[in-house]
C-alpha cells in the first residue's frame, strides 16, 4: 500500500524542484493527486518546471505552484510556507532536495564552504524547522525527506564541503526522527534519502547521453516510493555500477577506519587498497 502521506489532495513541498531527482519527485507525486509546490532559484527553469508538472497532475495548473527561494535564507523559507499555507492550506509531505557541488579542498575556498553548508546543511535545517510545525499541527499523515549522499557515509576524497554538508544532513535526519517517534500522537516521520549515480545537472553539468552505469532520475524516484512504502529511514539507493552489497561493505569498511585504528579515508590509501578489495570481495 502508498505511504497514507501520499494521498490524493494532499501537498508536497520540494525544494530544488526545477529539474533532476526534485522534478522527478514533483512529476510522480503529481500524478498520485497530490498537489505540488516546487522551489529553486531561476524564474525560467521554475516555470518550464512548473508546466511539466502541471502536464502530469491530476488537477493541471490548479495543483502545481513554483516559487523562487534561496533555501540558504530561513526568511525565505519562512515566506515559503507562508505561501504555500495560503494556496493550498499547508504540507503533509516536504522534501528537502536542493542541493550544490562547487569544487572545494579541506582549506577552502571559503565561499564554497559557506554556500555548499547554506544550501545543502542549512537548507534541509531550516526547512524542516520552518515546515514541521504547521505539519505537526495539521495532525495529518506526513513525510519529511531529506536527500543525502553516499558522500555523506563514506566521505570519498575530493569535495570535502560537500561530504560535510551531506554528513550532517544525515546526522540530522537521524535526530529528527528520533524525536519524531517519541512524540505522542506524531504522525509524521522523516527519512534519508541516499541516491546512488543519478545522470542530473547536478552530477553531469555538461549534459549529454547518461552513462550506462547512471540511473536516471525517475528510477531513482520510483525506488524512494517503494522504499516509503516499506517503512524505511535509510533508503540508499543502488545503481547500475553499485549494487546494495557493495554499498554496505564500503559502508562497513568506513566504520572500520576507527574501529580498526586505520588511517581516514583509508580505501583510498595505498597501504590498504589490497585488503580494502579483499574485505570487499569477502561475504562476511
Amino acid at each position: 500500500m502508498p505511504h497514507p502521506a501520499l494521498r490524493p489532495g494532499a501537498v508536497a513541498v520540494i525544494t530544488g524542484g526545477a529539474s533532476g531527482i526534485g522534478l522527478a519527485a514533483a512529476k510522480k507525486l503529481a500524478s498520485l493527486g497530490l498537489r505540488v509546490c516546487i522551489a529553486d532559484l531561476g524564474a525560467d527553469r521554475l516555470a518550464r518546471a512548473g508546466a511539466a508538472i502541471a502536464g502530469a497532475a491530476k488537477g493541471g495548473a490548479a495543483d502545481v505552484m513554483t516559487s523562487e527561494t534561496d533555501v540558504s535564507r530561513v526568511d525565505a523559507l519562512v515566506a515559503l510556507e507562508q505561501a504555500v499555507r495560503a494556496r493550498f492550506g499547508g504540507a503533509d509531505v516536504l522534501m528537502n532536495n536542493a542541493g550544490i557541488a562547487p569544487k572545494s579542498s579541506a582549506l577552502g575556498p571559503a565561499e564554497s564552504w559557506e554556500r555548499v553548508l547554506g544550501v545543502n546543511l542549512w537548507g534541509v535545517v531550516h526547512g524542516t524547522q520552518v515546515f514541521v510545525p504547521g505539519m505537526l499541527e495539521r495532525g495529518r499523515p506526513g513525510l519529511v525527506i531529506n536527500t543525502g549522499s553516499k558522500q555523506g557515509i563514506t566521505t570519498p576524497p575530493g569535495n570535502p564541503a560537500y561530504n560535510v554538508s551531506k554528513a550532517g544532513v544525515k546526522t540530522f535526519t537521524e535526530a529528527l526522527q528520533h524525536e519524531l517517534r517519541n512524540t505522542e500522537g506524531c504522525r509524521l516521520s522523516a527519512h534519508l534519502f541516499i541516491p546512488g549515480w543519478v545522470f542530473t545537472e547536478l552530477t553531469s553539468p555538461r549534459g549529454g547521453d547518461k552513462p550506462a552505469p547512471a540511473w536516471t532520475a525517475e528510477e531513482t524516484v520510483d525506488f524512494m516510493l517503494e522504499r516509503l512504502e516499506r517503512g524505511d529511514f535509510y533508503i540508499l539507493c543502488p545503481d547500475n555500477e553499485a549494487p546494495r552489497a557493495l554499498d554496505e561493505r564500503r559502508i562497513l569498511w568506513a566504520a572500520g577506519d576507527i574501529v580498526e585504528n586505520r588511517p581516514p579515508l583509508s580505501r583510498w590509501h595505498p597501504d590498504h587498497a589490497e585488503a580494502f578489495e579483499a574485505f570487499v570481495s569477502s561475504k562476511g
